[in-house]
């Protein structure tokens, strides 16, 4: 089963969360820094975010479960991230709405996914509440297109720690709830010896 698969690996939800407070705060900490860089910085984090959702939907795939929404938004991510480093002039000048479709796409299949969880988990809700995050970056994003890059800076700083804390919370809730499945599985095994 998928939750099984996820909860196996809870580390990489963890080292999602990570990552992004990492390119958070490191805008933060460089607001000043060109909008060139920024549009590196965004790619980088658009390929690793991507490549550990495909990994996430690889997982399910090889469960048997509902992989594609995490495929998907893994290629997706992948893709822009490649994007950005092939052709970073062209991807600075449509900066802007990349950002927003982007988060937009991404936090519409990740409510898609935490759905389909519902039944299985209780704390599905740090998953679509990451994916509610991420449209209503999106739309902000989409909605000022001629903010400056400080602007932007900044938005993209503070969305990617709160997604990030969101994503770290959800990794370690997925380690518990391994924990608690291997208790069980124990306590039952024990019992029927």
């Amino acid at each position: 089963m998928m939750l099984t698969s996820i909860s196996r690996n809870w580390w990489l939800a963890v080292l999602r969360g990570l990552l992004a407070v990492i390119f958070g705060v490191a805008a933060f900490v460089w607001p000043g820094i060109t909008f060139d860089v920024l549009v590196l910085l965004f790619g980088a984090f658009a390929f690793v975010d991507g490549i550990l959702l495909f990994g996430f939907g690889l997982l399910a795939a090889g469960e048997h479960d509902q992989w594609w929404p995490l495929v998907l938004s893994g290629i997706l991510g992948v893709a822009v991230g490649v994007l950005t480093f092939f052709q970073p002039a062209a991807v600075a000048l449509g900066l802007v709405f990349v950002i927003g479709i982007w988060a937009v796409v991404t936090g519409l299949l990740e409510i898609v996914a935490a759905v389909r969880l519902r039944k299985l988990i209780t704390t599905e809700w740090l998953m679509a509440f990451t994916g509610v995050v991420s449209i209503i970056f999106g739309v902000l994003v989409l909605a000022q297109p001629a903010s400056g890059a400080l602007a932007l800076v900044y938005l993209f700083g503070f969305y990617a720690v709160l997604v990030g804390v969101l994503q770290i919370s959800f990794g370690l809730r997925l380690r518990r709830f391994r924990e608690d499945v291997k208790a069980t599985a124990q306590t039952a095994t024990s019992t029927s010896v």
